[in-house]
């Protein structure tokens, strides 16, 4: 085995949301992947989540970024830059310039870096006319990152079973349990190590939803998820603004 720690930094894509533990805190795919690799190479096995939800990604390289290259892991896992393709101040040139800086970075200590071509969230979402064209840039970006520095990449967007709603949770944005296990399918896959097969496992989409009631839950979802994410954003708040790293220390993995 390779690896003998790992560093997962980001945000709430790899936080975990929406995958919660019975505490109410939550597991996710990063949670799953450092499981499996400590079975592979053993107890002395570390693992540390610095992810938090909300973070937008001069927030990831400020905070996280020097705390996973402190830690000097085998393996780091570097998601950024949704939150702020959501944004209105969005600068894409400026993020694909800093992402590029930042992966040199981590490769330069040695480390193998996991970086990921989003899944198309846009599909369920308003907002698609302004929003889909930065995904596509940023995921062009981080395709072209991976290949000049020699990481390892995981591409969402190529895998189509990303549009089945059961892979999503109810505000539309995270993923669910199922979304979170093929992600972690797809990571092992792509560092060659097996996983749990019924993490592949496709949930059978809900039946089409008469239009009535599909507009009902749109109101529904606006209401619960999108008002509060307004609200957030006219006030100059996130979600993780009081959250702290839920697996802050390179220690042995522990469920």
């Amino acid at each position: 085995m390779r690896w003998r720690s790992f560093v997962a930094v980001g945000d709430s894509f790899t936080e975990g949301m929406d995958d919660a533990y019975p505490d109410g805190t939550y597991r996710g795919w990063a949670d799953l992947v450092a499981t499996r690799l400590a079975a592979e190479a053993g107890p002395d096995f570390g693992y540390a989540n610095l992810a938090i939800r909300g973070r937008l990604f001069p927030s990831v390289v400020a905070e996280q970024v020097p705390a996973a290259l402190a830690m000097k892991p085998d393996l780091i896992s570097f998601a950024a830059g949704g939150n702020d393709a959501l944004r209105r101040t969005f600068d894409p040139d400026a993020l694909v310039t800093r992402f590029d800086d930042v992966v040199r970075q981590l490769r330069s200590g040695g480390a193998d870096v996991i970086l990921f071509r989003f899944a198309d969230v846009m599909a369920r979402l308003p907002g698609q006319r302004l929003v889909a064209p930065r995904m596509e840039l940023m995921n062009r970006a981080v395709g072209e990152t991976a290949e000049r520095h020699g990481a390892i990449l995981v591409d969402l967007y190529a895998d189509d079973t990303f549009l089945n709603p059961m892979l999503w949770s109810t505000d539309r944005l995270h993923l669910s349990a199922a979304g979170h296990r093929r992600v972690a399918a797809q990571v092992l896959t792509a560092l060659g190590v097996g996983c749990e097969e019924e993490w592949l496992l496709v949930p059978e989409q809900p039946a089409p939803t008469p239009w009535l009631a599909a507009r009902a839950a749109d109101l529904r979802w606006a209401g619960q998820h999108l008002a509060p994410w307004i609200k957030r954003r006219l006030t100059g708040r996130s979600s993780g603004d009081t959250v702290t790293a839920k697996r802050p220390l390179l220690g042995p993995v522990t469920d």
